[in-house]
């Protein structure tokens, strides 16, 4: 079976499953997922205004970061991941906050809110399908389709820009992104008209590429776990050989320009678990291509049903991310033994 899901301007997702009774592909997991034990009270620092706080400003709000992930767009996330209902990752450059991402329930996001209806973000604030922004005598349209519209409108609100990630299936918020002009500038999530000079990301090596996608990879197995305890699911353990075949697929779609499930050079999942020594009683597939991150790619899973299904499958236990630049691969799988 195969789900097919592209938009106009950007992205691509597509979605696979396969399973087996008594044949096919495992491995062993790198680190086994935490359970939660506790239960968190909303978050006290509200994760809004933290645009341009100095990075010491941070740390005394939040702590020192469990992870420090580089991005591709000159910033590095900081990440705080101790508790799934908290959630965030936060981008500095240059010692100052640009960009804060978060998906956790108990974050402070006032006054929005995570879980929050559209309805009532519609009653507060206006959606719409156009964003003019001004800066040195250049000016920048960003233009939403209408898909955009559904599924990650921005605003802005005060002196920063906020990118409402919805999940259409329930209508609600399910993360938010924060960001000061120039990174949004720089990513530049919708179609774009400008005049002037468009502010770009940094030129990477390919050392630095890996370092941007090994971060990648880690944030979207957090995010996937996030959002499997939203729904009361067991989290997916990282499984090392499984991540292998998914990122080898995914660089060779960026290097033969192509972006399907069947690989012309080495079949499609089942083979390819095959020839990577993973033994599976069942496995899934999601792939992603364009999007401006990792971030980006798991909401666009979220919101695509049969990428969905794979996400919030139960009966997974174990997953392998592979990020090539702007390619993006999810392999799900569950051991024979599991």
């Amino acid at each position: 079976m195969a789900f097919v899901y592209a938009e106009d301007y950007l992205p691509q997702l597509e979605k696979y499953l396969t399973g087996q009774n008594i044949e096919q592909n495992q491995t062993d997991s790198k680190s086994q997922p935490t359970q939660e034990v506790a239960s968190y009270e909303k978050q006290s620092e509200n994760m809004m205004r933290l645009i341009g706080d100095h990075s010491e400003q941070l740390i005394g709000m939040l702590g020192e970061p469990d992870r420090i992930d580089s991005s591709a767009y000159g910033y590095d996330w900081w990440i705080y991941k101790k508790n799934r209902q908290t959630y965030a990752q936060v981008g500095v450059e240059n010692n100052q906050v640009v960009s804060v991402y978060v998906i956790g329930s108990k974050t402070n996001t006032d006054p929005f809110e995570i879980g929050e209806k559209r309805e009532e973000v519609e009653k507060r604030v206006s959606l719409s399908s156009e964003l003019t922004l001004q800066k040195d005598g250049n000016e920048y349209r960003f233009r939403l389709s209408e898909e955009d519209m559904k599924m990650r409108p921005i605003i802005k609100y005060g002196d920063v820009y906020v990118q409402l990630y919805f999940d259409q299936f329930l209508n609600t918020i399910s993360s938010i992104r924060i960001m000061d002009m120039d990174t949004l500038l720089k990513q530049r999530p919708y179609e774009i008209v400008y005049r002037g000079e468009l502010p770009t990301a940094p030129s990477l090596t390919s050392e630095e590429w890996k370092s941007v996608q090994e971060g990648e990879e880690q944030q979207i197995i957090d995010i996937t776990n996030v959002i499997r305890d939203r729904f009361q699911l067991s989290p997916l353990a990282w499984d090392e050989a499984t991540a292998g075949v998914a990122y080898l697929h995914s660089k060779e779609m960026s290097d033969l320009n192509y972006f399907s499930h069947v690989s012309p050079a080495q079949g499609d999942l089942g083979n390819r678990l095959q020839k990577g020594d993973v033994v599976y009683r069942i496995a899934g597939e999601n792939i992603a291509s364009n999007y401006q991150d990792g971030i980006a790619a798991v909401e666009g899973w979220l919101n695509s049903e049969g990428h969905r299904k794979a996400l919030l499958n139960k009966e997974f236990t174990r997953l392998g991310v592979g990020v090539y630049e702007k390619y993006y691969t999810q392999n799900f799988i569950t051991p024979m033994n599991e």
